[in-house]
């Protein structure tokens, strides 16, 4: 994919989109840094408690008067195809956008982000005509019925390292299911969506029904997830503020949550993996993915003691061989962190494991990019145990910490040592073990002989324990857009 120059990507002024038009903010000033060399990007103008209000009442207007719930399943199905094809075709405007805001690389956002956001929208619109109620077993002198309504508003809010794609899981499924949205990204990488949201209304959604307000969490996050007309909070981000949300929506309604929240995923690695040159390769590209900035990054590496040594080494050749550097330059294979005081955090989390006993094998400090970002070199740690902070906590970087084990019973105990639940990992020759291990694994998500989601847009993601409430993705993210109600008749 072509580099290009940064600077010739300036948002439009304008960043909030209220009742189908970009508003200009009128809560305080942000100015938006690009990860890869901290130069400004471009202010955002975050909005007012007052803006906020105002598009979550123009959202419940738009739901009340556009008859966008009630319309023909197939025409809603209509609008959002016709959305997804002017994404794709907005590639040239919608890529670089992304790029230069986030971590994202301009290959990676070509060859998937901007595709597989549409690709989420034309999933999601399938399901409007093909998803309904039910009929109840009752009976022979009555009849059952369930049927599904939209909630009504319906409050997204989005994180910071996949900007384009979270923001379609969030809120394709909303609009699908008949419902409108108040859209909150993240206000570190806000401008891409702003463009999605234009995108949304030039395919014919009604003005008002897909809104954004931009901002922080305690300025904008919190009065949205706790007003009045919101029925309903999808959210994905740390587990931190995925409780602050719970705690939010129970005093305000309770309304319902879909959370995907932190991770500590597991990577167990057998003896009997077919290819172990091949699996070394999918666990580095596992935690370095982005940087290692993904929920369901594989963050622990549990390694069989007869090969431990040959995996081990092969997957610091790869953590060597990447190049970091700017997200619009085409050869860069590392992505920046989002913010240097987000790689100064994964480093005091390094630093500190290393005091207590840990060794680095390679990487354990900031990289040198060739920009101002904040680049860190990828992080092998081993001599580790469950008591070490990079074992337990979330660090949302490219460092991945190494024990081994020598029996299965241990690699399912070790992997379930964690209170996240997220995703894991198998690399086996053996059938049974996988299935074993199906069984065994706490963990929402767990692949086999692979690592990371397909395109297959039909298999739900969420996780267990601390890593959230409720699944994104598949039919169930659909559901989940939706309430039931019951009607019993009797003749």
């Amino acid at each position: 994919m072509a580099s290009f120059t940064p600077d010739q990507i300036i948002p439009t002024h304008g960043s909030n989109i209220i009742g189908g038009c970009r508003v200009v903010g009128q809560g305080p000033a942000l100015t938006v840094l690009r990860p890869s060399d901290a130069k400004p990007f471009a202010d955002l103008d975050t909005a007012s408690a007052d803006q906020v209000d105002r598009a979550v009442e123009d959202a419940a207007r738009a739901f009340k008067q556009s008859d966008w719930a009630r319309v023909e399943p197939r025409q809603r199905m209509k609008v959002l195809r016709r959305w997804a094809d002017l994404i794709e075709a907005d590639m040239d405007v919608l890529a670089p956008l992304e790029a230069v805001g986030s971590t994202r690389t301009i290959a990676e956002a070509r060859a998937w982000d901007v595709w597989y956001t549409a690709e989420t929208i034309r999933f999601f619109a399938e399901f409007a005509d093909k998803v309904g109620g039910d009929v109840a077993a009752t009976s022979h002198d009555k009849l059952g019925l369930t049927i599904t309504e939209p909630y009504g508003v319906i409050a997204a809010i989005a994180p910071w390292n996949l900007p384009l794609v979270m923001a379609g899981w969030k809120v394709a499924p909303a609009l699908a299911a008949g419902n409108a949205v108040v859209l909150k990204p993240s206000e570190m990488t806000p401008f891409s969506v702003v463009r999605l949201a234009e995108l949304a209304i030039e395919a014919g959604l009604p003005p008002g029904l897909f809104n954004i307000v931009q901002g922080d969490g305690r300025q904008v996050g919190d009065p949205l997830c706790r007003h009045p007309l919101v029925s309903k909070v999808t959210f994905t981000g740390s587990t931190r503020t995925g409780i602050a949300i719970m705690q939010a929506c129970a005093e305000t309604g309770p309304k319902p949550v879909t959370l995907e929240l932190g991770g500590k995923s597991p990577q167990l690695v057998f003896a009997d993996a077919s290819d172990l040159d091949k699996t070394a390769g999918i666990v580095a590209r596992a935690i370095t993915l982005n940087a290692g900035q993904v929920c369901v990054a594989g963050s622990r590496l549990l390694v069989q003691e007869q090969v431990a040594d040959r995996v081990i080494s092969a997957i610091r050749d790869r953590f060597q061989a990447l190049r970091p550097g700017p997200t619009w330059e085409a050869g860069t294979s590392l992505s920046p962190i989002i913010s240097h005081p987000q790689a100064d955090r994964i480093d005091g989390i390094v630093s500190r494991t290393k005091a207590a006993g840990a060794e680095v094998l390679t990487g354990g400090g900031r990289a040198s990019g060739p920009q101002d970002g904040a680049f860190y070199q990828p992080t092998l740690l081993v001599g580790v145990t469950r008591e070490h902070e990079a074992v337990r906590e979330e660090i949302f970087g490219p460092v991945l910490t190494v024990q081994t084990f020598r029996e299965e019973e241990e690699a399912f105990a070790l992997a379930n040592d964690s209170g996240f639940g997220l995703a894991a990992g198998v690399h086996t020759g053996d059938v049974s073990r996988a299935l074993r291990a199906l069984r065994a694994l706490e963990a929402g998500t767990v692949w086999v002989n692979r690592y990371g989601r397909s395109n297959d847009f039909i298999l739900p993601t969420g996780g267990f324990k601390k890593s959230g409430i409720g699944k994104d993705l598949g039919r169930e993210a659909y559901e989940a857009n939706l309430k039931s109600k019951t009607m019993l008749i009797e003749f």
